[in-house]
């Protein structure tokens, strides 16, 4: 095995909720008459860590007035949050990757309470041995999530692999000296994440789930 811990994204990687992020930031954008970001804009800045996503989304955005985002996002985006699924071949290639002897963690731009909400949801959280939240450590791309669980399950940087569908992930996979698989069907178009550099680029579930059969 060329690869022994494998560390998963989660919205945009292992979660379809991609679109339900966007809507949710525009939604209260508009709630609280700020200046409503655009779709680009918006799935740009998923997978930071909540506020500074919001910081980024909402430039001109004074201090005083991030807590009512924050808090207008989080109950725009709890009112549809049941009704997000898994990508089709998640569950499976997951089951695959276990039983197969990999570790299997999670690096995520949620919050510890939302992602353990997620794992309940879909049922997911038997198969990842850890994780890390941004509520926990700094932002991507900051490195700290990635050394974090290493140093956890004592696997050094050249056998961890990071899968992730923005540059935030490949970006923290570069500062940690790890080696990084974008998926393209995420948040970030596969333009941007060409820019970063990356082992491949792969464009479906199907596509992620032969090329880590083929290479890890």
């Amino acid at each position: 095995m060329r690869f022994e811990l494998l560390v998963f994204d989660w919205d945009g990687t292992v979660f379809d909720s991609t679109g339900s992020i966007t809507r949710a930031l525009q939604a209260a954008c508009r709630e609280l008459e700020l200046p409503e970001p655009s779709d680009a804009r918006a799935r740009h800045v998923i997978g930071l860590e909540l506020s500074l996503a919001l910081r980024h989304a909402v430039p001109d955005l004074p201090d005083e007035r991030l807590p009512s985002l924050v808090d207008s996002y989080r109950r725009h985006y709890l009112a549809v949050d049941r009704d997000i699924h898994l990508f089709a071949g998640i569950p499976e290639l997951l089951e695959t990757l276990c039983a197969s002897g990999f570790l299997l963690a999670v690096a995520t731009g949620k919050s510890r309470q939302g992602l353990e909400r997620a794992f309940a949801s879909s049922g997911l959280g038997r198969h990842f041995s850890g994780s890390r939240c941004a509520d926990e450590c700094f932002s991507k791309p900051h490195p700290q999530m990635l050394e974090e669980l290493m140093s956890e399950f004592a696997v050094p940087n050249a056998r961890t692999l990071m899968i992730g569908d923005t540059t935030h992930d490949m970006l923290m996979a570069v500062n940690a000296g790890v080696a990084g698989l974008a998926v393209t069907y995420g948040a970030h178009t596969r333009a941007e994440l060409a820019q970063v550099n990356t082992l491949a680029c792969v464009d479906n579930v199907e596509q992620l789930a032969l090329w880590l059969k083929r290479n890890t």
